[in-house]
């Protein structure tokens, strides 16, 4: 990586911000890959993904007022890792994934102590549908519900929006993937329209 961003006319020149679009593609192939693809499909995307965080952490060691690169970025993450698990690294007992998760907010609410509102650190950049089932469990922490809609015959956009929330509480209540529930569903509509070209125009007439 360093030799690339030394060498490269075109990588030298790339900063974090132009960086983003090629981490979200690279990142929704590493979807695709687990979802769709084969062990080689999803060895190469990772690598690919890879790429990207290396990328950036080379970048960032460029910084004259912040240095930090891939080592610092490692060192840091096995910091935290070694703080989420006092289970595996210390002295704490969880023995099903429920307590897990107890000490794993326990450490993270310790982390980000600064943190006035239960939904700091949650990214608007989230696609939609995600978003709203992390902000639909972000509100039942605190105890606000997300009102029931009916489903049929939405008729505003206002109301669109409340019968597709709905949808979502319905795929946390039953530990659903709103998100991935929607990808599978197009991935079946996208071949059914590949089908459909792929027949004779006589038979599409």
């Amino acid at each position: 990586m360093r030799a690339v961003r030394e060498r490269c006319a075109w990588t030298k020149t790339i900063d974090h911000r132009d960086l983003v679009p090629y981490l979200v593609e690279e990142s929704a192939e590493v979807i695709d890959a687990v979802e769709t693809g084969t062990r080689a499909d999803l060895r190469e995307e990772l690598g690919d993904l890879l790429w990207q965080v290396l990328f950036h952490a080379e970048i960032a060691a460029g910084d004259a007022d912040d240095p930090y690169d891939i080592d610092d970025v490692a060192r840091g993450l096995t910091e935290k890792m070694v703080r989420r698990h006092p289970h595996v690294f210390g002295d704490a007992v969880a023995s099903t994934p429920e307590e897990v998760l107890v000490h794993w907010n326990a450490a993270k609410a310790a982390e980000k102590n600064t943190r006035t509102s239960v939904l700091d650190g949650v990214s608007d950049h989230m696609p939609a549908l995600a978003l709203a089932q992390k902000l639909v469990g972000k509100a039942a922490q605190v105890g606000v519900p997300v009102p029931a809609h009916r489903l049929a015959d939405p008729e505003t956009e206002v109301e669109l929006g409340d019968a597709l929330l709905t949808l979502v509480q319905l795929a946390r209540a039953r530990g659903w993937d709103a998100e991935r529930a929607l990808r599978e569903r197009l991935r079946a509509l996208r071949a059914d329209v590949r089908m459909v070209e792929e027949r004779a125009p006589s038979e599409r007439a």
